[in-house]
C-alpha cells in the first residue's frame, strides 16, 4: 500500500477505501505512524479492544500489550522488524480495555510513500482465542493419549507404517518384547515372529488381512529380543486418515503365556477327573469278585497253609488297592466340585475311634503303640462323619506307615475356644522343613525311599486338606525334619455344642437270613457274592441280566435285590422302574456297582433304591445293611 508523503486522517479521503477498512469484520485494522502512535482504526478494532476511536488516537500501540511486556521493546521489535523486512507476523497475548486477554494473530506491515520513504505501519489483528483453546485441548488430548499409550505396561502398543516398519514404541512393548525404542523403531515388525512363521510369509499376510477387513486378530508364538518365546494375543488395526488414505497399522500385543498355561492345566484337570472316574469304575468291577473270593477263603474250615498264606496276601493287597481307588475317585470328585457333604452334628471322639479301627491292623502288624487322648471329652463339630473319619484315618495311616516299627503315635482331641482340634503326632523320621509347604499338594510324597516302600500316589494329604477346607477348617503340618522327632498334623474345625437329643442308639439284634436275588452281568462277581451271602446264612439266586431278573421277581418273593447298574439289556435304573410296575410289593433294591459319583447316587435314589454300594463291597457292611433291611420288613 502506498500513501502520500504524510499519513494523517485527512490523507485517508478515499471513500471506497475507508468504507472497506471500517466495515471489515473479524479483523482489527489499526494504523500507526512512524513512531508507533495510533492515528486511525476501524470498527472491528473497537469491538476487539473495547476502546472508542477518540480514546486511542494518539496513544502508543503498546497499549494493547500485556503489562509485563509494556516496559519491554516487544512492540518496538515488531515495528523494527516490519521496518527492516517490510512485514512482521506473530501470535501472542493482547489486552482489551477491561483488562481481559485474548490470543491474537498480528500482522504488522510497513507503509511507504511513493518515493519509498516509510510513513507508518498497519496492524491487522485477529482474535484466535477460541482456536487456540481448541488447539490446546487437542494438544492436551493428544498428550494424554500419548502418555496413556506410552505408559501402558500390560500391552505392547506400537504403530507400523504401510510397509510393516515400526514407527512408535510404548513401555509395554519394551517390557513385553525386550527392545528399547531406539533399537526397534525403523525395523520390520516380522522380527517378533519365529523363523518358521516368517518363512511362510505370515507377518505380511496379517497386514493384508487387516487392510482388507479393517482389523485382524490372532494368537500364536512370538519371539523376544533374547530369543525366548511367549504366547501372544495380537490385534492389528488398519489406520486411514480423514481422506481415506491408508497411513499404516496399530498393533496391540498381550502376553498370554501364563493364561495359556492355566487353561491347559484346567483342560488337563478335566481330562484327569474324567479319567479317574472311568478308572475307578473299571477297577472296582474286578475288585468286587476278588473281595468276594477273599471273603469265601476266610470262611473256609481248616484251609491249607498255602491257601491261608495266599488269602492273607490277597487280602492285604486288596485293601491297599481299594484304598488307592477310593483316593483317586475322591480326588476326582473334589477337584470337579461333585462331592457333597452330609452335614450333621458329629462327635470327634467317635470319629477318631472309627478312624483308628481302619488302621488298627497295620498298626498292630508294625507293633506301634497308639494312644488316643481326650476321647472322653464332648467335642462336637458340624460335618460329614464319613469324610471326617476318612481325614483322620489318612493322617493315622501316614503316621503308621512312615514310623519305624515299634513307634509311638498319639491322637489328641481337644477344644480351644471356638475351635475343635485333632492333633496326630508320631516319632518317625519327620518331614524336611523345605517340604512342609508342598506336603498337601496333589501327587506329592515325602521321603521317597520310605514312600516307595509302602506304595501310594501322594493323594492322602491332598484329600485331607481339601476335605478339611470343605468343612470350614484348616490343617497344618509341623516337623523339624530330624529323625525321631516325627511330625505333627493339626486339624482345626469350627466347634459346635452337643445336640440336645443326643443318645446312644442300641445295636440291632442279629436276624435270620432270607432270600436275596443277585443281579450282575459279571458272572465272577455275581457268583462269588452269592457264595458269600450263603456263608452268611442267606438263601440266594443269581441272574446275569435285567430281563431275567424281572421274570424271577414276578413269580418269587425276595427279601432284597442286589442289583448292578450296568447290565447288558437294560440299566439297573430301568430294571428298578420295571420292578415297580410289575411287582405288587417289590423288595428293597440295593445298587451294587462300580459307579460311585454323586450323580449316580442321585439317580439310584430317585429310582427308589434303598441303598447305593460301590464295588468292592465290604462283607460286614453288606451284612449289616441286609440285616437292617430285613428287620424293617419284619
Amino acid at each position: 500500500m502506498t500513501l502520500h508523503q504524510t499519513l494523517s486522517p485527512q490523507s485517508l479521503q478515499d471513500a471506497h477505501f475507508r468504507m472497506m477498512v471500517d466495515s471489515l469484520r473479524g479483523y482489527a485494522m489499526v494504523f500507526v505512524d512512524i513512531n508507533g502512535l495510533i492515528i486511525h482504526w476501524n470498527d472491528a478494532a473497537c469491538e476487539l479492544y473495547g476502546y472508542g476511536a477518540n480514546e486511542v488516537v494518539g496513544e502508543p500501540v503498546a497499549l494493547f500489550y500485556p503489562a509485563e511486556t509494556q516496559g519491554t521493546p516487544a512492540s518496538e521489535r515488531e515495528l523494527l522488524r516490519a521496518r527492516e523486512t517490510g512485514r512482521s507476523e506473530e501470535e501472542g497475548w493482547r489486552v482489551r480495555r477491561d483488562g481481559t486477554r485474548f490470543w491474537a494473530h498480528v500482522v504488522v506491515s510497513l507503509l511507504v510513500a511513493e518515493d519509498g520513504a516509510p510513513i507508518g505501519f498497519s496492524h491487522i489483528t485477529r482474535d484466535l482465542t477460541e482456536r487456540r483453546k481448541e488447539e490446546e485441548m487437542l494438544r492436551n488430548s493428544e498428550e494424554r493419549f500419548r502418555l496413556l499409550v506410552e505408559q501402558v505396561q500390560d500391552y505392547a502398543i506400537f504403530m507400523i507404517d504401510p510397509g510393516g516398519y515400526i514407527v512408535s514404541w510404548n513401555l509395554g512393548a519394551q517390557k513385553n518384547k525386550g527392545y528399547e525404542a531406539s533399537e526397534i523403531i525403523g525395523k520390520h515388525f516380522s522380527v517378533f515372529y519365529p523363523p518358521d512363521v516368517r518363512a511362510k510369509g505370515w507377518p505380511d499376510e496379517e497386514l493384508r488381512l487387516a487392510r482388507k477387513e479393517g482389523r485382524f486378530e490372532d494368537e500364536g508364538w512370538r519371539v523376544r529380543k533374547d530369543g525366548t518365546r511367549f504366547w501372544a494375543s495380537v490385534v492389528i488395526t488398519s489406520l486411514n486418515d480423514a481422506a481415506g488414505i491408508h497411513r499404516g497399522f496399530a498393533k496391540v500385543t498381550r502376553d498370554l503365556t501364563e493364561r495359556r498355561r492355566v487353561r491347559a492345566l484346567e483342560d488337563e484337570g478335566r481330562r484327569i477327573t474324567t479319567f479317574l472316574a472311568m478308572l475307578g469304575h473299571e477297577l472296582r468291577n474286578p475288585l468286587a469278585p476278588i473281595a468276594n473270593a477273599v471273603a469265601l477263603l476266610e470262611r473256609e474250615q481248616d484251609p491249607s497253609k498255602v491257601v491261608r498264606f495266599a488269602q492273607e496276601i490277597i487280602g492285604r493287597q486288596l485293601t491297599q488297592l481299594t484304598r488307592l481307588v477310593d483316593d483317586l475317585l475322591d480326588v476326582g470328585r473334589i477337584t470337579s466340585g461333585r462331592i457333597h457333604l452330609k452335614a450333621q452334628a458329629v462327635d470327634l471322639a467317635e470319629v477318631v475311634r472309627n478312624a483308628f479301627e481302619v488302621v488298627r491292623p497295620l498298626a498292630e502288624q508294625l507293633a506301634h503303640h497308639v494312644e488316643i487322648i481326650g476321647q472322653d471329652q464332648a467335642v462336637w463339630v458340624y460335618g460329614d462323619s464319613a469324610r471326617l473319619i476318612q481325614v483322620v484315618s489318612n493322617l493315622l495311616h501316614n503316621a503308621v506307615k512312615f514310623t519305624p516299627r515299634g513307634g509311638e503315635i498319639s491322637v489328641r482331641i481337644s477344644r480351644l475356644q471356638s475351635n475343635a482340634e485333632i492333633l496326630v503326632k508320631d516319632n518317625g523320621p519327620g518331614i524336611p522343613p523345605r517340604d512342609l509347604q508342598s506336603v498337601f499338594d496333589l501327587f506329592v510324597q515325602g521321603t521317597q525311599d520310605s514312600a516307595r516302600s509302602f506304595g501310594g500316589l501322594g493323594l492322602g494329604l491332598s484329600l485331607v486338606q481339601q476335605l478339611v477346607s470343605r468343612h470350614g477348617g484348616n490343617v497344618s503340618a509341623f516337623s523339624s525334619g530330624r529323625p525321631g522327632e516325627g511330625t505333627e498334623f493339626l486339624i482345626q474345625l469350627p466347634a459346635v455344642d452337643a445336640p440336645k437329643d443326643f443318645a446312644e442308639r442300641p445295636a440291632h439284634a442279629l436276624d435270620a437270613g432270607n432270600a436275596v436275588l443277585v443281579v450282575d452281568d459279571n458272572r465272577d462277581a455275581a457268583d462269588t457274592l452269592a457264595l458269600v451271602l450263603e456263608n452268611l446264612g442267606y438263601q440266594t439266586q443269581v441272574t446275569y441280566n435285567g430281563g431275567d431278573a424281572l421274570e424271577i421277581l414276578r413269580t418269587q418273593p425276595f427279601a432284597a435285590v442286589l442289583l448292578d447298574l450296568g447290565l447288558p439289556d437294560m440299566s439297573g435304573v430301568q430294571v428298578a422302574e420295571e420292578i415297580r410296575k410289575a411287582v405288587n410289593h417289590p423288595p428293597p433294591l440295593v445298587a451294587v456297582t462300580g459307579y460311585g459319583q454323586e450323580s449316580d447316587r442321585a439317580a439310584t435314589s430317585a429310582a427308589g433304591f434303598a441303598e447305593h454300594l460301590t464295588k468292592p463291597v465290604e462283607v460286614e457292611v453288606l451284612h449289616g445293611l441286609l440285616k437292617r433291611l430285613l428287620q424293617a420288613q419284619s
